[in-house]
C-alpha cells in the first residue's frame, strides 16, 4: 500500500467518519428521550423513524451520484462546471422532496407492516407528517455535502452535522416535554426538533458555501438555472441504481428483523444488539469507502487510471485490515459488549452469540463497503445493485428465511434447522461473501480496462 494514498483515504475519511457518527448519534438521543418520556412514545418514534429511513436513504442515494461526478470535474480541472451541477442538483433535491412529502402524507402501506394500536398509529402519523417538513432541507443539504467531500473539503461537512447534533437535546428537550413556553409534543417533539435542526444546518452549509472564498471558484451563485433534462439524466442514470442499491440494503436489515421478531422477543431484542452493533462498525469502512470514491474520481477525471486503481485497492486492504482488527476484538469479548447493552442474563446470552457472527458479517460487510464505494467512483453502479439484490435478497433473506424458520436437510453439515436467529446470520454472513466476492471481481476488471 502506498502511504501517500493511505495518509489521502485518512485524511478524507476520519471528517466522514465523524459525521456519520453524529448522524447516529441523533437516532441514539430520540431513543434515549423518547424513551424516558413514555413507551408508546418510544414505539411511536421507533416505527416512525423506519418508514423515514428506508424512504429517506433511497431518495438520498439518487443524490450520491454527486460525489463522483463532481470529483471526475475537480480531477480534471473543470471547477466552473461544478456550479451548474450543483444548481440543477437542487432541482433533483426539490422533486424528491415532493415524493417524500407524499409518501409520509399518506404512509398507509408501511402502516399496513407494522399493524400498529389505533393510539400508536395516531402518534406515528404525527411523527411522519411533522418530519416531512425535514426532507426538503435534509436533501438539499446532501447536495452540499456531496459537492464538499468531491472536492476534499468533508471537515466542513463534519463540522456543520456536530453542529446540528449540538442543537439535538436542547430541542427536543424543549419540544418533547413542553419547556421554555413550547407545547408538550411528546414523540412528535423529536420530529419537530429534527425538521428544525435540518433547516438550521441547510441554510448556514450554503451560507458559508456563498461568503467562503474556497467556494468560489466554483460560481455555484453565478447564474441562475432552470432545470435541464440532460444533466438531470445524466445524475439520474448514476444515482438511481445507487439509490436503488440502498433500498436493497435497507429492505434487507428490516425484514430480517420482522422475520426473527416470529420467533419471540428475547431473539427479536438479541438481535437488534446485533444489527445495532453491526451498523456502527460499519461507519469506518463507509466512511473508508467514501474517501476511496473521491480519490478515484479525482484521479480518473486528471487521467490518472494507474492511481484510480491503487487508491481502490489501498481502501479494499485498509478496510480488510481495520475489520479484522474490530472483528477480533467483537469475537473475543462478545460477552462484554452485550453486557453494555443489557443486564438480562438470558438476553445477554443470546445478544452474545449473534455478536459473535457480526465478528465475522464485519468482515466481509468492510470489503463489499468500500468496494461498491470504489466502484462508485468509476460511475459503475448497475451491476453493483444486481450483485446486491442477488446476495443480500436471494442468498440474505431467501436463505436466512429457510435456515431460520424452516426444515431444511443440512444433516450433510452437522447442521440442524430451523436455527432460528442464528440462522438468519449465518445466510447474511453468505450472502455478503458472495457480495464482496463480486464487487472486488467487478473492480478489478473495470479498473484494469481503465488503464488500458
Amino acid at each position: 500500500m502506498s502511504r501517500g494514498l493511505v495518509r489521502e483515504l485518512v485524511r478524507l475519511g476520519w471528517p466522514v467518519l465523524v459525521a456519520q457518527l453524529a448522524v447516529m448519534a441523533n437516532s441514539v438521543i430520540d431513543t434515549i428521550m423518547a424513551g424516558r418520556y413514555g413507551t408508546l412514545d418510544l414505539a411511536a418514534v421507533g416505527i416512525g423513524a423506519s418508514i423515514y429511513v428506508s424512504v429517506f436513504v433511497t431518495l438520498m442515494g439518487a443524490l450520491l451520484a454527486l460525489t463522483p461526478i463532481v470529483a471526475h470535474m475537480y480531477g480534471a480541472g473543470r471547477h466552473t462546471d461544478i456550479g451548474e451541477e450543483m444548481r440543477q442538483s437542487a432541482w433533483l433535491a426539490a422533486a424528491l422532496a415532493l415524493i417524500a412529502l407524499v409518501l409520509f402524507a399518506y404512509p398507509e402501506p408501511f402502516l399496513a407492516i407494522a399493524k400498529p394500536t389505533p393510539a400508536l398509529e395516531a402518534k406515528v402519523r404525527a411523527y411522519l407528517h411533522v418530519l416531512a417538513w425535514s426532507v426538503p432541507a435534509s436533501l438539499l443539504f446532501r447536495v452540499f455535502y456531496s459537492f464538499s467531500t468531491a472536492i476534499s473539503r468533508p471537515r466542513t461537512v463534519m463540522a456543520l452535522t456536530l453542529a446540528g447534533l449540538a442543537l439535538k437535546v436542547p430541542f427536543n428537550w424543549v419540544f418533547m416535554y413542553g419547556n421554555l413556553g413550547a407545547p408538550e409534543l411528546g414523540s412528535t417533539g423529536c420530529a419537530v426538533a429534527t425538521a428544525l435542526i435540518a433547516w438550521i444546518v441547510c441554510v448556514l452549509a450554503w451560507a458559508w458555501c456563498w461568503f467562503e472564498p474556497g467556494y468560489r471558484p466554483y460560481q455555484v451563485f453565478a447564474r441562475w438555472s432552470w432545470p435541464n433534462a440532460k444533466a438531470l439524466g445524466r445524475i439520474l442514470s448514476l444515482g438511481l441504481p445507487i439509490g436503488l442499491t440502498f433500498l436493497i440494503d435497507v429492505t434487507g436489515f428490516t425484514f430480517m428483523a420482522l422475520f426473527i421478531a416470529r420467533l419471540g422477543a428475547l431473539y427479536s431484542a438479541a438481535h437488534q444488539i446485533a444489527a445495532n452493533l453491526a451498523a456502527l462498525c460499519y461507519m469506518l469502512p463507509l466512511a473508508l469507502g467514501n474517501a476511496a470514491s473521491v480519490v478515484v474520481g479525482q484521479s480518473l477525471g486528471a487521467h490518472r487510471p494507474a492511481r484510480a486503481r491503487a487508491a481502490g485497492l489501498t481502501g479494499i486492504a485498509l478496510a480488510f485490515a481495520c475489520a479484522a482488527l474490530t472483528g477480533a476484538s467483537l469475537y473475543g469479548f462478545a460477552d462484554g459488549i452485550a453486557g453494555l447493552y443489557t443486564g438480562d442474563a438470558e438476553l445477554r446470552r443470546v445478544a452474545a452469540g449473534l455478536i459473535a457472527f457480526v465478528a465475522v458479517y464485519h468482515q466481509f460487510d468492510a470489503v463489499q463497503a468500500v468496494g461498491v464505494n470504489v466502484l462508485r467512483g468509476y460511475k459503475r453502479a448497475v451491476v453493483p445493485m444486481l450483485i446486491y439484490a442477488v446476495a443480500l435478497w436471494g442468498v440474505g433473506l431467501g436463505g436466512g428465511y429457510s435456515l431460520g424458520l424452516t426444515r431444511v436437510d443440512l444433516a450433510w453439515l452437522g447442521l440442524a434447522t430451523p436455527m432460528g436467529a442464528p440462522g438468519f446470520w449465518l445466510a447474511a454472513i453468505a450472502s455478503l461473501v458472495l457480495a464482496s466476492s463480486l464487487v472486488t471481481a467487478y473492480f478489478l476488471r473495470v479498473s484494469r480496462a481503465a488503464q488500458n
